[in-house]
């Protein structure tokens, strides 16, 4: 009895002095093609269970040019975008397709709209004065993401090294689902055909 209560002692003893193990983390890269051209504005995730929230709270999407910039954004759910008219005219930000329904009215030059994107999916961004202006904006539930480069590149930053199943998408194409051993040095194709 004596042997067992010092040994649940120094067990207990042990597991309380010794600090927990920080998780390895390693990033992946990648290129995006539809065919043999490359993919620009591809958005990669990679779920990984129960990961954390990270610590950007706000993201941007801005009109300048008659444009919205950038024209894809990714965002964690319950990120709150501003939507900042950096032109010279008035603009009517809304998305009334799935994801997010916000209409932000009628707004001046200087002026900032913002929407929290709550629910993961992707919306579709419209300005109602301009019509030639669209952007997306699509929500998801991990913070372990990127938009690929003119080139189709991207990098995902310190995702926690495992096995995990990552998702693809590219305005105009279909979400792909495929899987990734991430490791240092991993790396994966995202091919539509």
């Amino acid at each position: 009895m004596t042997r067992l209560f010092f040994g649940v002692l120094v067990a207990s003893a042990l597991s309380v002095a010794s600090p927990a193990m920080p998780t390895a983390v390693a990033d992946v890269t990648g290129v995006a093609h539809s065919g043999s051209k490359a993919v620009a504005d591809a958005v990669i995730w990679i779920d990984v269970p129960s990961a954390p929230r990270t610590a950007t709270p706000q993201a941007v999407l801005d009109q300048r040019d008659l444009k919205f910039f950038p024209r894809v954004l990714v965002v964690q759910r319950g990120t709150r975008v501003k939507f900042p008219n950096s032109d010279r005219v008035f603009h009517n930000v809304f998305s009334y397709h799935d994801g997010q329904r916000f209409d932000l009215g009628l707004y001046p030059v200087g002026a900032v709209g913002t929407v929290p994107f709550d629910k993961p999916g992707l919306s579709r961004v419209f300005c109602r004065i301009h019509p030639q202006m669209a952007a997306y904006v699509l929500v998801v539930d991990t913070p372990h993401f990127a938009v690929s480069d003119e080139a189709g590149r991207f990098t995902v930053r310190s995702v926690p090294v495992g096995e995990y199943r990552y998702r693809a998408w590219r305005p105009g194409g279909t979400i792909l689902n495929l899987s990734v051993d991430v490791k240092p040095g991993a790396s994966v194709e995202v091919r539509w055909p």
